[in-house]
């Protein structure tokens, strides 16, 4: 027998996440109308599975009320954890989600005489399964980003974070600077937000690059547009005030009209203050190559997660089994 058949109508969601990690990587937007297909489908065979078990007497019965409960009751908890204290975005924890409604048990398929999932953890709750090895996949990132600097000659101590990139080719990437008009920081501006300031104004980079004084002058803004929400895939393309101080000097009263940005948009630009955006801009204006830290969206190592999972299964409880911890 290849599997059972909730097991196997599992698999129609492999390609589902294929796809999401794929449009995560090129725009980081994930519709809200992929989710609650996958929560029925998952709550679906869920249901279809307790009915088969029911009334839960065997050990069989009583072994998938403690895996579902833990994969619906604590993963589930865990993935909107994670959001809300910025762990996640929106669509990773909505991701992990679906995971744990999908697969609360391990599955198992008979392929050539081998049995898959090759690595079954005594648990048994397959979406901790998923979720550990997708950590394992996300803390090599760095590594790997590591390397590609040194391939480029690039040695310092951020290359496991950021690497420089052209200051021009901003408006078509993902992630955050890595660095402001006072050196390098891991709070810099978000390249979503910049593209949001951007289009609130009506200009575009090489308009900064070019003009910077006229942009970092508040009483410069005319009429201002929708920011969108600074996705690379939506809304227009973005390449291509004083007071008088205590001495009587002139002295920018809201440079980049940073906060009057903030105060007008009628959401968050991804935690950007003002102080951010302006060390941002400055840099940006000034410099030919900047320091971006990438990023990885989770649901990129989530789908290959997913799929290790469901060939090799646990990685991490492999490791520990063969140092002889579990």
């Amino acid at each position: 027998m290849f599997a059972t058949l909730p097991d196997a109508l599992r698999l129609f969601v492999v390609p589902v996440f294929a796809w999401a990690a794929l449009r995560d990587v090129r725009t980081r937007r994930l519709p809200n109308r992929l989710w609650p297909p996958l929560y029925a489908f998952g709550a679906l065979l869920l249901i279809w599975e307790a009915g088969r078990l029911w009334p839960f007497s065997g050990l069989d019965g009583r072994l998938f009320l403690v895996q579902a409960a833990i994969s619906l009751l604590f993963v589930v908890p865990l993935g909107y954890a994670f959001w809300y204290f910025g762990a996640f975005g929106g669509a990773d924890a909505k991701a992990l989600i679906a995971i744990a409604v999908l697969f609360p048990t391990f599955p198992a398929y008979e392929v050539g005489g081998l049995i898959l999932p090759v690595v079954d953890t005594q648990l048994g709750v397959f979406s901790l399964t998923v979720l550990t090895n997708t950590v394992l996949l996300a803390l090599a990132y760095p590594l790997g980003l590591a390397g590609i600097n040194l391939l480029r000659g690039e040695r310092s101590a951020t290359m496991f974070f950021a690497r420089p990139v052209a200051t021009d080719s901003l408006p078509d990437r993902h992630g955050r600077l890595f660095e402001d008009d006072a050196g390098t920081t891991r709070n810099g501006l978000d390249l979503d937000a910049l593209r949001m300031y951007l289009r609130w104004r009506g200009e575009t980079l090489a308009d900064l690059r070019e003009d910077p004084d006229r942009l970092r002058d508040p009483d410069g803004v005319g009429e201002t547009n929708d920011p969108t929400d600074g996705g690379t895939h939506v809304g227009p393309r973005t390449d291509g005030g004083t007071t008088i101080g205590a001495e009587g000097e002139s002295v920018a009263a809201d440079p980049w009209a940073a906060e009057r940005f903030l105060d007008e948009i009628d959401h968050g630009a991804y935690g950007t203050d003002p102080e951010t955006l302006r060390g941002g801009l400055a840099v940006v204006a000034r410099k030919d190559r900047v320091l971006v830290s990438p990023g990885m969206p989770f649901v990129v190592p989530m789908a290959i997660g997913l799929i290790v999972s469901l060939t090799f299964g646990d990685a991490l409880f492999a490791v520990l089994g063969a140092v002889g911890l579990v």
